[in-house]
């Protein structure tokens, strides 16, 4: 199986040794996105709407530089530092992606790097 890195400046660099996103034949495997600005490498202050609304924007960015779009995502796992802000990243949520919905899990884990409040990975079809 080929496996392509797919890197783009339109998304913050990853920061440590792995990839934005690694592409198969078929499919794109991105990694984490959490909400730093690309053009500043700072998480900036704001809501968890705002966070939510730049982690999948970096998303975007990513599938774009791969040649794809987030509409054609069959699985994409959201991790929240508070499970209580689930409702509100949903309905961020539902600016990004459309019907059919890809399949989606949400958990909430202890803490995410540089102190983010969520993180967004997916798999998307190519």
């Amino acid at each position: 199986m080929k496996r392509t890195p797919v890197t783009t400046d339109k998304a913050p660099a990853a920061i440590g040794p792995y990839s934005q996103a690694i592409a198969t034949d078929t499919l794109l495997f991105t990694s984490g996105a959490i909400p730093i600005d690309p053009a500043t490498g700072t998480i900036a202050a704001g809501s968890i709407e705002d966070h939510a609304h730049q982690a999948f924007r970096n998303l975007a960015a990513i599938a774009e530089a791969a040649g794809t779009r987030l509409d054609k995502a069959v699985k994409v796992t959201v991790f929240l530092t508070d499970i209580a802000q689930f409702q509100r990243v949903n309905a961020v949520y539902a600016h990004y992606f459309t019907e059919p919905y890809p399949a989606r899990s949400a958990v909430q884990v202890a803490a995410l790097p540089l102190g983010a409040a969520i993180e967004v990975e997916a798999i998307i079809a190519l």
